[in-house]
């Protein structure tokens, strides 16, 4: 699959993604994003896939939306029809690809994060399962300080991420901020020597990609849908129903057997 602005390959089980305009620091435009979205989409489909890296060529994950056409966009307020109050109805126009509801139900995404990750640039990346920051990384809900809004969910996935109060201290004042303090705040898993960014990003993907791809997307779909789910019960609940498909599964006879015979699992050669 030829691309135009992302670069692609296939490390053991694990399938890396680059952001390839480092002359705009990986500016997030719409190809890059299509191509992004459609690569992660070809490697869920392929079983020699466990896990998914991204990361950005040269200096930069990504600065953010490519402002270099917003000129065209500005629309004078005098010009600009009423707009409805956003509802549920609203939400394939708010994010006309599903980006966040697609990372949700991916297999386990990586997000390996080797500068500024600004804006787009960070909220592309709230609903991956892993963030590990180069020390220089830098972050930020950039929007207010460019007269907008944040978007993808942010304000509803970056506090259960960080707090409440970390987060509308990021959303309200734009500021920036490394990877030691997105550490310590929870942003980011952990922040390494930018040197060792990738190999540690691989790592934690090679680990990931071991084990049984259905349990991990599994894993995935019950913690998002119990995220908001105030009932135990019905946290309980779906989290059994997982529990006795995950029993009746081939991974798990293959861990039985592996842990009996003192050996490591093969969840990917089951017949």
């Amino acid at each position: 699959m030829a691309h135009e602005m992302i670069k692609t390959e296939v490390v053991g089980r694990v399938g890396v993604i680059t952001h390839d305009r480092p002359e705009k620091l990986n500016a997030l435009h719409p190809v890059m994003s299509l191509e992004r979205q459609e690569q992660i989409e070809a490697w869920n489909e392929d079983p020699a896939i466990g896990a998914i890296v991204v990361t950005g060529a040269g200096r930069a994950f990504c600065s953010g939306a490519d402002v270099g056409g917003w000129k065209r966009d500005l629309v004078d307020p005098k010009e600009q029809a009423p707009q409805p109050a956003a509802s549920d109805d609203d939400a394939p126009r708010l994010d006309p690809g599903g980006w966040t509801r697609f990372c949700m139900q991916s297999k386990p995404l990586i997000a390996a994060i080797n500068g500024p990750a600004i804006g787009a640039g960070l909220t592309t990346i709230l609903p991956f399962d892993v963030r590990i920051a180069s020390d220089r990384a830098t972050l930020s809900m950039r929007f207010i300080r460019m007269g907008i809004f944040p978007e993808l969910g942010s304000t509803h996935i970056l506090p259960h991420i960080v707090g409440m109060g970390h987060a509308m201290e990021l959303m309200l004042t734009g500021r920036i901020i490394d990877g030691e303090e997105s550490a310590r705040i929870g942003l980011v898993n952990r922040v390494v020597p930018h040197d060792q960014l990738m190999e540690k990003a691989m790592e934690v993907a090679a680990e990931i990609a071991f084990n049984p791809i259905e349990q991990s997307r599994g894993v995935k779909e019950v913690t998002w849908k119990n995220l908001d789910e105030d009932e135990l019960s019905e946290v309980q609940r779906l989290e059994g129903v997982w529990l006795r498909k995950a029993r009746t599964s081939k991974a798990f006879g293959e861990a039985v057997n592996a842990f009996l015979d003192k050996r490591q699992p093969d969840f990917h050669n089951l017949q």
